[in-house]
Order: C-alpha cells, then sequence, then structure tokens
C-alpha cells in the first residue's frame, strides 16, 4: 500500500501519481519531485490516496520536499527564460525550414532540462534542430509532437459556454468524443456548435452522454409512428430529460406525450 498524490509536473506536464513519502501536503501546493534526470517541479492536485502496488504500471516517484521561497524564486526565473529560449527556437525553425509549429517550452526545475511542445501536419525531421538548441542552451532538449487538443490545454482559453477550458483546468486525459454522442443527447449537428476552441468535438459531450444514453432507452425515433390517446401521430422531437415526445397528428397539430415505457 502506497499512499500517494496526483500531481502536475510543471505548467504543461502530465498529471501523475507520487508517493508522499510520509510527508503532509494539500491541493494547490509546489512541491520538488524526482524527475528522470535531477529535479523537477509541480503542482499537487489532490488528497492524499492510497493506492496498491498492483494499481502500479511503474513504480511510484517520490515528493522530495514541499517547494521552499527559493525554490519558488528558481521557478519564477525559470519561466521569465521562457521568452528568450522560445524566440531561439523559432529563429533556428525557420532557418532549417521545418515545418512545426512550437507552442511553448518549459525548463525542467534544475535546468538540466528544457522541453519543446510543437504542432504538425505529419512527422518532422528535428535531429539537427536538437542539436543546434543544445549547442545553444547547454543543456538537455527534448521536443515533444503534441496534437490540437494538447495545445488548447496548454494555451488555455474559454469555451462556448464562457468558462476556462475544461482540459486546462480539470480534465486528466482526453476521452474519445464522437458525434454520435452528440445525436443522442438532440444536439445540433453543426460543427461550430459542437466543436471547442481545437477544432474538435468538445469533451463535455461525453459528461452526460451515459446519462442520455439510460433515458433515451425504449423511447421512439424521431420519424416513428406511435399510437396516442388521440390516435396514430409522428413523433417529430424527443426530450430524453423528461421522457416526453412532441407528435404531430393526423389533423396536422401538434401535442407533447409523456413515453414511459
Amino acid at each position: 500500500m502506497n499512499e500517494a498524490v496526483q500531481i502536475k509536473l510543471r505548467e504543461s506536464g502530465k498529471i501523475t501519481h507520487f508517493s508522499t513519502s510520509g510527508m503532509r501536503f494539500k491541493a494547490g501546493d509546489y512541491v520538488i519531485i524526482e524527475a528522470d534526470r535531477g529535479l523537477d517541479y509541480g503542482q499537487i492536485l489532490s488528497d492524499p490516496e492510497a493506492i496498491l502496488e498492483s494499481d502500479l504500471e511503474e513504480p511510484l516517484r517520490k515528493i522530495i520536499r514541499k517547494a521552499n521561497p527559493w525554490d519558488m524564486h528558481q521557478i519564477d526565473k525559470n519561466k521569465n527564460k521562457i521568452k528568450e529560449v522560445m524566440d531561439s527556437c523559432s529563429k533556428k525553425i525557420k532557418e532549417r525550414h521545418l515545418a512545426m509549429k512550437l507552442i511553448d517550452a518549459e525548463y525542467s526545475f534544475d535546468r538540466s532540462k528544457i522541453v519543446f511542445y510543437f504542432t504538425a501536419e505529419g512527422r518532422v525531421d528535428f535531429r539537427d534542430l536538437v542539436k543546434d538548441l543544445a549547442s545553444a542552451f547547454k543543456t538537455r532538449i527534448e521536443l515533444k509532437q503534441i496534437g490540437v487538443r494538447d495545445e488548447a490545454k496548454m494555451l488555455g482559453g474559454l469555451g462556448p459556454c464562457g468558462r476556462a477550458l475544461c482540459c486546462a483546468t480539470h480534465l486528466k486525459d482526453f476521452e474519445p468524443v464522437t458525434i454520435k454522442m452528440a445525436k443522442e443527447q438532440n444536439l445540433p449537428l453543426n460543427p461550430t456548435k459542437i466543436s471547442g476552441l481545437c477544432g474538435r468535438l468538445m469533451c463535455c459531450l461525453g459528461y452526460e452522454y451515459s446519462t442520455y444514453k439510460d433515458l433515451m432507452k425504449g423511447m421512439p425515433r424521431e420519424g416513428e409512428i406511435i399510437k396516442t390517446a388521440k390516435g396514430n401521430a409522428k413523433v417529430l422531437g424527443i426530450n430524453a430529460l423528461k421522457r416526453s415526445a412532441t407528435v404531430e397528428l393526423e389533423d396536422g397539430s401538434q401535442m407533447e406525450v409523456p413515453y414511459n415505457k
């Protein structure tokens, strides 16, 4: 049994579990953690929880300490260097005529590594770019190609609902989202209405999908002919939450009928 918390690595890194090493933390704390090489930092997102060894895909890394004022100063210094790093990388991308769009960059806590995030239509041979950057910054360089949903998560913004993007605030992973989810909820299939800033279907389409799927069980489909107290009628629309159908009678009049089958 291990006591662990969820930590978001750096500002744009993945969310994963780290061992508390018996120390006490709360959500929102910045901590210094074990990394592949050296030290890195992250922010705690959850309360401590017990995790079984059998549930672990790989050994838990440890939290070294809660970030102290000197640590936070170092983190701020690293962030302030990013514009210079981004400008230099963008310049070298142009010089080598690489078909890639630089999105963001991050220093590891101890500056032993710089991670560059980019998008591209296909695969990009960036080996020479890595050599250029390693020579310029005298540190280990890592380039990560990300998708458009990851780009939205990193850059943030406001969704059609007026709230901050779910992917940039609380979503840990991207779950598959399909057009079937929109159809099941009777949403307009206009791409501008059901797509997020990333241009893909909105993640929130999946939030209530299972509920709507259950509510729609046994309900008639649009265009279906059903029997009502006033005779046969054609289904014009379905309200899953009310478990009712709007129908058109043979005389052309419309009515809403409950559907409790």
